[in-house]
């Protein structure tokens, strides 16, 4: 007597396994970034990707003292620049003595959102520049052309107050970066970033200077405009010609006062965390986050 056996066919109730992520390797650490505020912040804006508010505290400030011990370690691997983010920097009471040791190593850049820059912080800090063969730079947030455009996105009064802030920096001398995210669709359009060039001129910036970023669909935003679809991943086939070295985790780390991350994007995800120091993390890193398909698409670079 004989049998016949029936072909197997798929479950269709068991998930296919997520494609396999590339990795990329870090070709040299010429970026460092510090999450020296944690995540504690001024503002709740609603498209912050790592849900920065007043009472978040997954990271908290990091000190002077903590900062120097990654600067040592990061001058000794040829960390070419230097940045500060947060959180709002200058809710950081130390932040501005960590501007000067930082200023001692190489040119240092602040992402701030502008609301506690008063004259006499603009004042410091153009005295900070002026005493330093490096450079400073600050990167003021916005994400509308009027109060009714981007105060609903950052916050009551948000706009008015950055207006004085920039006005405050282009009167002491210093040419803020202007940095602004398509949380707005007409952001990023031609007209959008002319119109914004024009706005600083207005506030006195001799030359104005714009960065637009793409909006990361985690933290707040995944509440706000939805989270990443199944499908926003990178696979090992989507690598270009030239490799993954367009990506800045291919040049950068971040630090945090919890250790060592990939990037300054993933902060808030365990499987960003790389180490305790910087040499525990100069090895390669796989693309398996939403957010690396985000940096790949839109070619990505947090840096100025």
């Amino acid at each position: 007597m004989s049998s016949t056996v029936a072909p197997k066919t798929a479950n269709p109730s068991v998930a296919a396994p997520p494609p396999r992520a590339p990795r990329v390797e870090l070709r040299s650490l010429d970026t460092l970034w510090f999450q020296v505020a944690g995540t504690v912040c001024n503002l709740a804006c609603r498209h912050c990707f790592i849900s920065c508010s007043p009472t978040n505290h997954t990271h908290e400030f990091m000190p002077l003292a903590e900062v120097e011990r990654y600067l040592a370690e990061g001058a000794q691997l040829g960390v070419k620049e230097y940045y500060f983010t947060g959180g709002e920097p200058f809710l950081n009471p130390e932040m501005e003595r960590i501007l000067e040791a930082t200023l001692k190593v190489g040119p240092a850049h602040v992402l701030t959102n502008g609301l506690l820059l008063d004259d006499e912080r603009c004042r410091r800090l153009k005295l900070l520049a002026e005493g330093s063969p490096y450079s400073l730079d600050l990167r003021v947030s916005l994400d509308g052309l009027t109060a009714e455009a981007n105060d609903p996105i950052r916050g009551a009064g948000s706009f008015d107050r950055v207006m004085a802030a920039v006005r405050k920096l282009a009167e002491v001398g210093i040419n803020p970066v202007l940095t602004v995210t398509e949380v707005l669709a007409e952001n990023g359009s031609a007209e959008g970033k002319e119109s914004f060039l024009d706005l600083l001129r207005t506030l006195g910036v001799d030359k104005p200077r714009l960065k637009v970023l793409p909006i990361f669909q985690i933290g707040a935003e995944a509440e706000r405009g939805g989270a990443y679809q199944s499908w926003q991943r990178l696979a090992e086939g989507d690598v270009m010609e030239q490799g993954w070295d367009h990506l800045q985790c291919s040049s950068c780390r971040m630090v945090t006062g919890q250790g060592v991350w990939v990037c300054p994007i993933l902060v808030n995800e365990p499987q960003g965390r790389m180490g305790e120091t910087l040499a525990d993390t100069l090895n390669s890193y796989p693309l398996d986050h939403p957010a690396c398909w985000t940096c790949h698409v839109h070619g990505v670079s947090c840096r100025t």
